[in-house]
């Protein structure tokens, strides 16, 4: 038998409607530190001072290299090598071990390596971390999930297993899953993504969804005490439909006188058809001939062409856009499920068949197979095997945007003339009839769900609405805010500061994010840190001062995220920064976290920035306070406001003006209420 890879044809009808249209909300709605402080999920020094570039050209090898698979498991041997005595110069506890996740390497020799940690064995979730070593060796920085030492009171569990999988079978059926059944026995970790690290079970519960889609519900119950402390849905999704990219070039092999859908050129990805099943791998797509599907839905080939050539556009963006050879840097490819399910109008990424998957659609007429949705899904894959944005809360929102943004790009670098490049998502699919896109990046609240901006509690929506801030953040930094018309598209991008922001262009927003994602954004990141690790992200391609590095801080500015470069909307100048956790006594007695500010001449302005990190389990019972050198205590947030959800991540504005800028500040914190517990993570005082 020979085997030989063909360049194929696939002929679909070339239509593009003019109008955009809109999908149903069903699915895509649906230890150190870095040089003086750790990037983490929430505050930190941006990113050490470098050297402008000239012209706004990247400096020179600052980029990440393009590794072969050889060349990148040899550096995965080298760290795994090291790890014991990288762990002990990162002054981790005896009982703590690293395993090596991912590697990139910059063309200066800088290496970045991404490790899990695990503690007596047990694996310690939220307790990812990244570290970028120098060409001589030596430790530069360190990325951390969390700041906390990993030191559980204990090992040892108090409560069953037993009740653990009842907890993750109540949290199952309380999101009306269909017959869920625990398809992993709970497993001890230690949960250290949020508070204090704890040992705990992680329990995955499988079944289906509500709108069918397979479900992988991992739900964190807390050993010693039976309490429920977190939980997501491993199962990622997005949704599209059928793209006419008109007769696209597919690579498929030959076998003898047989052809079949399986990508030689990109890691032997192959595209299978489930002819509406709901298990399995499916059917590879085969036949006599090289010609692929006839544009219609009714042809099961079409589906397949559109998986096919949306998985090939994707690898090859990753590739020669990033230098990154497949989602895990292997070269080893994915594969994609075509027809699961009847009338299932959804698509999504699993790590646990390492596949895409898509739906007919209503009717079984519109398969969910377009090029920005077949980018989504391969997206989910990527961040999964790099930063691991945790599925949930604001992390969850940055993993949802993560393949929006990806989705996005890759059909700029399609250019395909019948499915032009936008910042719309699922443009092309007419679910509701009312012939308007599934998402706009341009200003997100357009499809009557998505937030424009960041706000206390966006946590704690849906992941495809949490993602509207970073989606508009990526949309202004790539080509600014006001009206304009790209490819056909007319745009309107708002700010939340009602302050303009120039755009950089896409090529270097794409670069700037991604090197945030595969670098910096650990499984914890939330959008402060998000905002702390593009900005570290552009001052190493660009420059502190660059051109690039103001207006990462601007676009994030106006999604109100941070400060202005130029000190407004939210603050810039010179900053004071407490990075030592103190712990927040259970309706206990208030804390202080002091800075001491000086170098400053006169009284304090009249716009003084206090940003405040602080973990904990139910903001609403915090009162929270700046007192100056005086102490004349300024009230940021009052007991009883804030609501019931996780963590204060914000920043004030008080007029200080009264007060002498020089001495102690201090950061005041009371716990008024039983039950919820946390920590000052770090605050900072910037004065414009």
């Amino acid at each position: 038998m020979r085997d030989s890879s063909s360049h194929r044809r696939a002929p679909h009808t070339t239509r593009r409607h003019t109008t955009h249209r809109r999908a149903a909300a069903v699915a895509l709605v649906g230890v150190s530190a870095l040089i003086a402080a750790a990037v983490q999920s929430g505050a930190a020094t941006a990113a050490p001072e470098k050297a402008p570039s000239a012209a706004g050209k990247v400096i020179p090898g600052a980029e990440s290299v393009k590794l072969s698979p050889a060349q990148r498991a040899a550096l995965i041997r080298e760290a795994n090598a090291t790890k014991a005595d990288t762990a002990k110069d990162l002054g981790l506890g005896a009982k703590e071990k690293l395993v090596v996740r991912d590697v990139l390497k910059d063309g200066n020799g800088t290496v970045h390596t991404r490790y899990e940690r695990t503690y007596d064995g047990l694996p310690v979730l939220g307790g990812d971390l990244v570290v970028e070593t120098a060409k001589s060796g030596a430790t530069e920085a360190v990325v951390k999930a969390t700041r906390a030492a990993i030191k559980p009171a204990t090992t040892k569990a108090a409560v069953s297993t037993a009740k653990a999988e009842k907890q993750a079978l109540a949290a199952a059926k309380a999101e009306k899953a269909k017959s869920p059944d625990v398809n992993k026995a709970p497993r001890k970790v230690i949960w250290a993504a949020n508070g204090k690290p704890t040992v705990a079970y992680e329990t995955v519960v499988g079944g289906f969804q509500h709108d069918g889609t397979p479900q992988e519900l991992h739900v964190i119950t807390d050993a010693t005490t039976g309490e429920k402390l977190y939980e997501w849905e491993a199962i990622e999704t997005g949704t599209g439909n059928t793209v006419y990219s008109g007769t696209v070039n597919l690579t498929t092999t030959q076998s003898g006188s047989t052809y079949n859908l399986t990508d030689g050129a990109r890691g032997n990805h192959k595209t299978y058809n489930l002819n509406r099943g709901t298990s399995g791998t499916g059917t590879l797509f085969s036949g006599s001939d090289d010609v692929w599907g006839n544009g219609s839905p009714s042809n099961l080939e079409s589906a397949g062409a559109d998986a096919h050539y949306g998985a090939a556009l994707t690898w090859d963006y990753y590739k020669n856009v990033h230098g990154r050879s497949g989602i895990r840097g292997d070269g080893v490819g994915a594969y994609s499920r075509v027809h699961y399910g009847n009338n299932y109008v959804n698509a999504f990424w699993s790590d646990s068949c390492f596949c895409m998957t898509y739906g007919d659609g209503s009717g079984n007429a519109n398969p969910l197979t377009s090029i920005d949705v077949a980018a989504h899904e391969m997206t989910h894959g990527l961040t999964s095997n790099t930063a691991g944005l945790n599925y949930s809360g604001e992390s969850g929102g940055l993993n949802e945007a993560t393949s929006d943004i990806f989705g996005s790009t890759v059909e700029f670098f399609a250019n395909n003339s019948s499915d032009v490049g936008d910042y719309l998502i699922g443009e092309e699919i007419n679910i509701n009839g009312d012939g308007t896109p599934l998402r706009y990046m341009d200003k997100p609240s357009q499809d009557g769900s998505s937030k424009d901006a960041w706000y206390s509690g966006i946590g704690s929506i849906d992941v495809h609405y949490s993602s509207g801030p970073a989606n508009h953040f990526f949309y202004l930094l790539s080509e600014g805010s006001g009206t304009k018309t790209i490819n056909g598209v007319t745009y309107n991008s708002p700010t939340s500061d009602g302050l303009p922001v120039t755009g950089i262009g896409r090529d270097k927003a794409e670069k700037i994010w991604f090197r945030a994602l595969t670098t910096k954004f650990t499984s914890t990141t939330n959008y402060s840190g998000a905002r702390t690790g593009t900005l570290a992200a552009a001052g190493e391609l660009y420059g502190t001062t660059s051109a690039e590095y103001k207006a990462v801080q601007d676009a994030w500015a106006g999604v109100n995220v941070g400060a202005r470069s130029d000190g407004g909307g939210g603050g810039g100048g010179t900053s004071f920064e407490s990075g030592t956790d103190v712990s927040i006594p259970d309706n206990g007695a208030a804390v202080t976290s002091p800075i001491t500010v000086s170098g400053r001449t006169g009284n304090a302005p009249s716009n003084l920035q206090v940003a405040v990190d602080i973990v904990h389990t139910y903001v609403g019972d915090l009162q929270v306070q700046l007192v100056a050198p005086d102490g004349t205590a300024y009230t940021l947030k009052g007991y009883g406001t804030g609501g019931s959800s996780d963590n204060l991540n914000t920043t004030y504005t008080v007029n200080a003006s009264s007060e002498v800028a020089n001495g102690v500040w201090q950061l005041r914190v009371q716990d008024n209420a039983a039950i919820d517990t946390g920590y000052i993570n770090s605050w900072k005082l910037t004065f414009p």
